[in-house]
């Protein structure tokens, strides 16, 4: 059986209809994942290559979790910014890891432009950020890991308070643990760990880990130590600024 099947979709910029490429469930299946949750499959073709369907005509880009219409002034100002300047390319086919990210970029500009979901462009900015790591270009990968991390803290910023978003508190623990900040990080994994209103067993104890591998990692360098990373000490009590990340 072949990895990829064709999809039929209708642009919800210029209503053409397209043909784009799809991984099959079977061929999903991850043999690792990292602790930010980046997957690595042992199939010949990465199901993370083909998240974004791209219009060929007007080269609007989207992933499943974005916008499902668009306003009249939206696609004014999509094609305003970026569809008048498109020439005609067809991402629909099988797809390499440049093509993958011209076609990440091309959502990310689709997304402004359209004024897409924070928590869109967060998922977006991440996958750049994985797809650089697949291709070992760490400075680039830390680049829009941060990008990713200002994203996702404005998502938490607009709803995660509310919803008591376990994964997403994590999720933003583990960036600033990526981008080389522990001290912000223990703050994020200790509001998981100790907010008796999250009952996610899951993200605790992931939590617990990544906060014990900072101990573990700044023990190995007794200069760098902090009481902020301290499993016992005041990080537990500490509220995360994020109103100083811009």
């Amino acid at each position: 059986m072949e990895p990829l099947y064709q999809s039929k979709m209708e642009c919800i910029c210029c209503e053409n209809i397209f043909m784009t490429s799809r991984v099959r469930p079977s061929f999903k299946r991850a043999s690792k994942t990292d602790s930010d949750f980046c997957g690595y499959y042992k199939a010949e073709v990465n199901p993370d290559y083909y998240v974004v369907r791209v219009c060929p005509e007007c080269g609007f880009a989207s992933t499943e979790n974005g916008l499902s219409k668009l306003s009249d002034q939206q696609k004014k100002n999509y094609m305003d910014s970026i569809g008048s300047h498109w020439k005609n390319q067809d991402y629909c086919g099988e797809r390499n890891a440049q093509q993958a990210m011209a076609c990440y970029k091309l959502a990310l500009l689709s997304a402004q432009a359209v004024g897409d979901k924070d928590r869109v462009i967060a998922g977006i900015l991440h996958h750049i950020a994985w797809l650089n790591r697949y291709e070992s270009n760490g400075n680039e990968e830390i680049r829009f890991l941060r990008f990713a991390l200002q994203a996702y803290i404005r998502v938490y910023e607009a709803e995660g308070v509310a919803l008591n978003n376990a994964k997403l508190m994590y999720l933003i623990g583990e960036l600033y643990r990526r981008i080389g900040e522990p001290n912000e990080a223990v703050r994020w994994f200790s509001r998981v760990v100790n907010d008796k209103k999250i009952v996610d067993a899951s993200m605790i104890r992931a939590s617990r880990e990544q906060w014990q591998l900072i101990r573990e990692e700044q023990n190995a360098r007794p200069s760098d130590m902090s009481s902020d990373t301290s499993l016992t000490g005041e990080a537990a009590e500490t509220k995360p600024a994020v109103s100083t990340i811009a």
